[in-house]
């Protein structure tokens, strides 16, 4: 190491918590206490990260893209103020943001009738601001309409054997008899649309849309059955079910599919995406240590969520890489493989998992002094 320790903070989100902003916030001031303590000069620089989901727009955002607000239609049809990110010619979108379960009102779920029409408006309103790449970031959906509303407010027509179109919702695509792309947006065809997702679900199946991520939207067994065999009329409507058992598909209720099938979007890993728009690769340089995390590094975290992501591109560059988290259920053995030397979890400090969730940010704290106490020695 240099005299000067530079560090780069490239943590997720604590859920329930803290946002990744916050969580850099406090890491960056706790380790500037332990290198005071420790005599070291410090320089720490921050890039909070996300892999498409909640909280995708907030880190675009502090990295430096607009945040452009714009009035959409909710998941239940209650109109929501959503952001997405602007930055040149590329915009972040974050479909929760339009039709995520944080915009249900009252939290009352819908699982058969929620819609990502207001999804398909974000896009329209990037396209509208001249955006010539969009990244799509998808999860924490309150819908399981396979992105048809999507579609329908991008100007396709999806109609049943009467000719009308079908209702909003996923239940509706079972009646569904035509879809009708040829009046889509025409700039999606200059665009470069990329799905931002940690979900490689197909759409239906056991391993679908419906069957894994329905129950957490409120469908019982008999809602996930019906919802289920109405993505799968809807694919095989769409393009003869060709896409539907595609890597990302089932990912946020089939919004994957629908972007898939019916924008020719490409699929790419969301955290993968992510460090390329925040320029990660740029921020890594001159890096003496890298700290990343969430609130919980648990299998999940294995299968590429965001602390994972940016502990293989760091791997790449040869910078260590430790975490923080909430709740550590990794083994010793999984945290090495992962490219992670070490997880701080503030669990260590505060058992209680009420009282961590409420301190979490003054842990933190300890935490990253903790940190600085093993490295800037």
């Amino acid at each position: 190491m240099t005299d000067v320790v530079r560090v780069l903070i490239a943590a997720d989100k604590f859920k329930g918590s803290l946002t990744a902003v916050e969580v850099a916030r406090h890491v960056a001031a706790g380790l500037r206490r332990g290198a005071d303590a420790a005599g070291r000069p410090l320089d720490v620089a921050a890039l909070p990260v996300a892999d498409g989901g909640d909280g995708t727009v907030d880190a675009a955002v502090a990295a430096g893209f607009a945040r452009r607000e714009v009035r959409v239609t909710g998941p239940v049809g209650v109109p929501v103020t959503a952001a997405y990110a602007l930055r040149g010619g590329t915009a972040v979108v974050e479909m929760a943001e339009a039709s995520g379960l944080r915009r249900l009102p009252g939290g009352v779920p819908a699982p058969l009738t929620a819609t990502t029409y207001g999804t398909g408006e974000l896009l329209r309103a990037a396209l509208d601001a001249g955006a010539r790449t969009l990244v799509l970031g998808i999860g924490g959906s309150a819908t399981t309409d396979g992105g048809a509303g999507m579609l329908s407010a991008l100007g396709a027509r999806l109609l049943d054997a009467s000719g009308a179109p079908v209702r909003p919702g996923g239940a509706a695509l079972a009646g569904l008899a035509t879809a009708d792309l040829t009046g889509l947006d025409p700039r999606l065809r200059a665009v470069e649309l990329v799905l931002a997702s940690d979900v490689d679900n197909p759409l239906t199946g056991p391993a679908g849309a419906a069957a894994v991520y329905g129950p957490q939207k409120g469908a019982g067994p008999d809602d996930v059955a019906l919802l289920d065999a109405a993505l799968a009329r809807y694919a095989a409507v769409l393009d003869g079910g060709a896409l539907a058992p595609a890597a990302g598909a089932g990912a946020a209720g089939g919004l994957g599919y629908g972007a898939l099938a019916g924008l020719g979007a490409v699929f790419r890993p969301g955290i993968e995406v992510m460090l390329d728009v925040l320029g990660f690769a740029g921020a890594l340089a001159g890096t003496d240590l890298v700290i990343t995390g969430e609130g919980s590094l648990d299998a999940q975290t294995l299968r590429g969520k965001a602390p994972v992501g940016v502990a293989g591109a760091a791997r790449e560059r040869g910078v260590p890489v430790v975490a923080v988290c909430g709740r550590l259920a990794l083994s010793a053995e999984e945290l090495p493989a992962a490219g992670i030397e070490r997880a701080y979890a503030l669990t260590d400090l505060e058992p209680d998992p009420a009282r961590c969730m409420a301190l979490a940010g003054p842990l933190l704290e300890r935490v990253a002094e903790r940190i600085a106490e093993d490295h800037f020695r």
